[in-house]
């Protein structure tokens, strides 16, 4: 999986890495505002020994539009 993520289907998935030391609630507040404004889905996380965490996000592909037009 490239750093700009993957289509597969009807869903483009893209992969997000949090440091360590990144806290629950700002890594939450990070994943609200990829959420709110972008339109992505919490797909899977994995916590590392380190403390680093490995999101993978997933949203419904739309073909054919521009951000922001429905039609």
């Amino acid at each position: 999986m490239s750093a700009d993520g993957v289509i597969d289907g009807d869903w483009e998935y893209r992969p997000l890495r949090l440091p360590p030391g990144v806290s629950r609630r700002a890594a939450a507040t990070q994943l609200s505002i990829h959420a709110e404004f972008a339109g992505w889905e919490l797909s899977n996380v994995r916590l590392y020994s380190d403390g680093s965490r490995r999101v993978l996000l997933k949203r419904r592909r739309t073909v054919g539009l521009l951000p922001g037009l429905s039609t």
